[in-house]
């Protein structure tokens, strides 16, 4: 059905299911804005609906329990715009990876779910353009409604997922803005993080990366290698940069992503260049395909990590901010591939030195990466390889990469572990 408004898309929608219902929106560049408008401006048709998606922090920012007084959220994901809702109970955090969630979105109770797709070919087939990463769970369901946004903004790469717009029960057409990401300003910690890190990447490498100062800071860093190529999760605008020194494959498939996140710039470059193959999360997390990559370098960033190698990545203090993601499988992938690096990077201190995210033990209320998938840690200050290393051996390499003026403390608070054992 053909329908000529978002709130016509949604008062439809309604008519066609439960009181209580359960519908997935998608997150990253596929956020389906133009519906989440229609249910701002008529907030009575968000009455007693579950939102599920996979919103990422500090580029998502929707709060769906927010629709209406009796909405909920089930995500995986912890963000100040959803802070509000989670304090009031509405919303349902499920500590999952991506490959866990992945699976959950096939089989969980689902009524249906809101899509963005480009128009379609000759053929009558749409694309999910920049943003293929979890929709494919949910779009194969027979059992739920479809409701398609087609936005003509939305680029199309030559190698995305892809569905005949006849298998959408619900289709609006219309020119929206597709959601945009610019990188942080780069601290020059992160610089030397980078340095550290390029020098345990070789021509032709696989490189994995989490969004943000990682990804601009070791691209940066790696201008002077060839022949790499990208399997990732997510990629954004510093690939840009990686493609124009020379320093990426290329052949067709040499970037593998499910996400495509930045300019309008990236968006170009994604719809006209051969390199780039969109994927779901299925396949660019499962460890199958993974550990089937050579040389596979996964480098993913945390916000704290102890002398036993257990990582936080998810809490400040005792507030979520974040979730586990894809960290997990990445780490165990890059671990199965023949020549692989699980690297975990992350600067020595917080609050101008006063704070070292190197700790004796991990305060969060979960650990978020466990020691035994802690390989290889990288700082300002250098890299421990904690790969085949006893319980002191590890401590000792941690501490040798922590801010100087922890490493005193450290060693004493090791010490004082170690005599407890």
């Amino acid at each position: 059905m053909r329908v000529e408004s978002p709130e016509m898309a949604i008062r439809r929608l309604r008519e066609m299911l439960p009181e209580k219902a359960r519908i997935y929106a998608p997150g990253c560049a596929g956020e389906p804005r133009v519906f989440v408008d229609a249910f701002r401006n008529e907030p009575g048709l968000a009455a007693g609906l579950t939102f599920l998606g996979v919103w990422i922090p500090g580029v998502n920012q929707i709060d769906y329990a927010a629709l209406n007084a009796s909405a909920r959220t089930e995500t995986i994901f912890m963000a100040p715009p959803l802070q509000e809702s989670f304090e009031r109970g509405a919303i349902d955090i499920r500590p999952l990876s991506y490959t866990q969630t992945y699976q959950w979105l096939q089989q969980t109770p689902l009524d249906a779910a809101l899509f963005q797709i480009t128009p379609p070919d000759a053929s009558g087939k749409a694309s999910l353009g920049v943003s293929a990463d979890f929709a494919p769970a949910v779009w194969s369901r027979p059992d739920i409604v479809k409701v398609a946004h087609i936005n003509p903004a939305l680029a199309r790469p030559r190698h995305s997922p892809a569905i005949s717009v006849d298998a959408f029960d619900i289709v609006l057409e219309q020119d929206a803005p597709v959601l945009k990401y610019a990188p942080p300003p780069l601290s020059p910690v992160f610089g030397e993080i980078a340095k550290n890190i390029s020098v345990l990447i070789n021509d032709g490498d696989t490189l994995q990366f989490g969004l943000g100062n990682v990804q601009l800071a070791v691209l940066r860093a790696l201008s002077a290698k060839r022949g790499l190529r990208i399997h990732s999760g997510m990629i954004s605008d510093p690939v840009l940069d990686a493609v124009e020194v020379g320093a990426i494959a290329g052949d067709p498939g040499a970037i593998t992503t499910g996400v495509a996140l930045g300019s309008d710039r990236l968006y170009d470059f994604c719809a006209r260049d051969p390199r780039l193959r969109f994927a779901p999360v299925g396949e660019t997390h499962a460890l199958s395909t993974l550990s089937a990559i050579d040389n596979f370098v996964a480098i993913n960033s945390v916000i704290e990590i102890d002398l036993f190698g257990q990582a936080n990545a998810e809490y400040l203090g005792d507030r979520q901010v974040s979730g586990v993601g894809g960290l997990v499988d990445f780490l165990r992938g890059a671990a199965a591939s023949k020549g692989g690096k699980p690297i975990i990077a992350l600067s020595s201190t917080a609050k101008g030195g006063a704070i070292s995210r190197i700790v004796p033990k991990l305060a969060a209320p979960s650990v978020s990466i466990g020691r035994a998938d802690t390989a290889i840690v990288v700082t300002e200050h250098g890299v421990a390889d904690l790969r085949g290393k006893t319980l002191d051996e590890r401590a000792q390499a941690l501490i040798s990469i922590a801010a100087p003026q922890h490493r005193q403390s450290l060693n004493q608070a090791w010490q004082a572990t170690r005599d407890a054992l």
